[in-house]
């Protein structure tokens, strides 16, 4: 290849295939997603071991099942060619010059494309791979391949781009996914365009029955800019449609509690959580202990902290650094002291670096 990676693990290429060829996961089912092995591909993007991701795909090449040709061919996603990266376009030529028994589904493609979604330096390059592979041997893309490559624009902050594709999927007759709905709607409320999001909101609701993600995309923007009626308005919307606000969905309307300065209402829908089926998740407890802090209530903040402890969810070093200040501010130096030293013992792995740094704010210098 034409740029050296990191050291190829040939140990998890090996767990990965094991898992795959013994699975019944593995059967034309699985492949129907063209996402089979997506959590070891997108691993190995993360740490730009584009080596490691041809190996896995080459070993596949032999093992996919046969599945019947589409009723239509439907040409490449309509977009400029252009030169691709260096670092992707020899191995992707050299796995794909020997194309696999398949029809004109684009699995293999899928997942490498895919997998550069996952890498800072190679997402904006995605549009481009895409239709090149697709035209040089002639695969049809399907709803998968356009999410991906609606998915690449999107983390481009260009969510308006993305439209077009949706219209040239409609005129394909090719299915739009609810994940692809959501990622133009999670683009456009953060790009601070609402009014486009409604927009495509209504085309979903139309097309597909906006899910729990959807709904939570809603929440999202409205807690940020809105106030909480909006969020319980939507969370109405969400019973009303038959689905159940879920832990992400009460995060929302904690933190917009808590903006607006209604923390005990925050902290009441915390402890119902249990009575509403869900369970708090790091960011629960982060987020909530940070506005608590930030309140200066020391006693709210202790609650959390202790919850997330049993749970096993710490929350980040900020967060925690902040209480352990306010209750030495507040003269609570023993309980202070109690949790510190209690996350040293409990979380031995963890407590390093500038996580022990908390044992100078309460006085201790344990040596090492």
């Amino acid at each position: 290849m034409a740029i050296v990676y990191a050291r190829c693990s040939q140990s998890l290429l090996l767990n990965v295939r094991r898992r795959l060829s013994s699975s019944p996961s593995s059967s034309s089912a699985s492949w129907s997603d063209g996402h089979a092995f997506d959590p070891a591909i997108r691993r190995l993007a993360k740490s730009r071991r584009f080596d490691d991701i041809e190996s896995l795909l080459e070993a596949r090449k032999t093992d996919l099942p046969p599945r019947p040709p589409p009723a239509r061919r439907t040409s490449p996603p309509s977009l400029p060619p252009m030169r691709l990266p260096a670092c992707l376009i020899t191995p992707s030529a050299r796995w794909t010059s020997s194309p696999p028994r398949l029809p004109s589904y684009c699995y293999l493609t899928n997942a490498l494309v895919s997998a550069c979604n996952h890498s800072k330096a190679l997402f904006r390059r995605v549009p481009d791979l895409l239709s090149e592979l697709s035209r040089r041997h002639s695969l049809s893309p399907d709803k998968i391949s356009y999410g991906i490559l609606i998915k690449s624009l999107c983390l481009a902050r260009d969510a308006s781009k993305a439209l077009p594709v949706l219209r040239e999927m409609e005129e394909k007759k090719i299915e739009i996914t609810k994940v692809s709905y959501t990622t133009i709607l999670d683009s456009l409320y953060k790009e601070g365009k609402p009014e486009e999001a409604e927009r495509i909101w209504r085309r979903c609701a139309q097309g597909c029955r906006p899910d729990v993600v959807a709904y939570n995309v809603k929440c999202m923007y409205w807690s940020k800019s809105g106030k909480s009626e909006d969020v319980l308005r939507l969370m109405e919307e969400m019973k009303d449609a038959g689905l159940d606000p879920d832990t992400i969905t009460y995060n929302y309307l904690m933190s917009c509690y808590c903006k607006y300065g209604r923390f005990e209402d925050a902290k009441r829908v915390y402890r119902e959580l249990g009575e509403k089926g869900c369970e708090p998740n790091s960011a629960t407890f982060k987020n909530l202990l940070y506005a608590l802090c930030k309140n200066d209530d020391f006693d709210g903040g202790l609650e959390v902290f202790n919850d997330s402890v049993k749970h096993r969810k710490l929350p980040d070093l900020s967060s925690v650094k902040m209480l352990v200040e306010l209750l030495m501010k507040a003269s609570k130096v023993k309980v202070a002291t109690r949790v510190v030293i209690g996350l040293s013992k409990k979380f031995p792995e963890l407590f390093t670096g500038s996580w022990k740094d908390l044992e100078k704010i309460v006085g201790l210098h344990i040596d090492e």
